[in-house]
């Protein structure tokens, strides 16, 4: 079990937490950034539906390394446009509820593919 340690300033800013502790002899998953890109190479047309198909790989990675959502230690987030953070985030909190694994959201100018709008890239321990 990862612990959250809210001793910061993450409550006053957004869903996240301020650290996450890891156990000593933890399984470690790292994913590279992960867009929102279909399995057959389409691209979907807006935030929400690039943000569903990101955190759905997402789960699929986790799931498929024995983990899930509950063990996210700490997740990076990549946007192309400020406007689209509000929607962003109704996807993210649908996929983890009441987590708040350690977080970092970055608004950037682009990404490697012309019609990325977001890559998320995640960190998770399970003991």
């Amino acid at each position: 079990m990862n612990v959250q340690h809210d001793i910061g300033i993450a409550g006053q800013i957004g869903k996240y937490g301020d650290a996450v502790e890891v156990p000593a002899h933890a399984k470690w998953l790292l994913t590279s950034g992960t867009p929102g890109l279909a399995k057959d190479g389409v691209l979907p047309d807006g935030i929400a539906a690039q943000a569903e198909l990101a955190w759905q790989h997402i789960v699929e990675m986790l799931e498929r390394a024995g983990m899930g959502v509950n063990d996210l230690v700490k997740i990076t987030q990549y946007l192309t446009q400020e406007s689209d953070i509000a929607a962003y985030a109704q996807v993210r909190s649908r996929f983890l509820g009441e987590l708040r694994p350690a977080s970092m959201l970055l608004v950037i100018p682009a990404l490697v593919r012309p019609g990325f709008l977001l890559e998320v890239e995640v960190v998770a321990a399970k003991a």
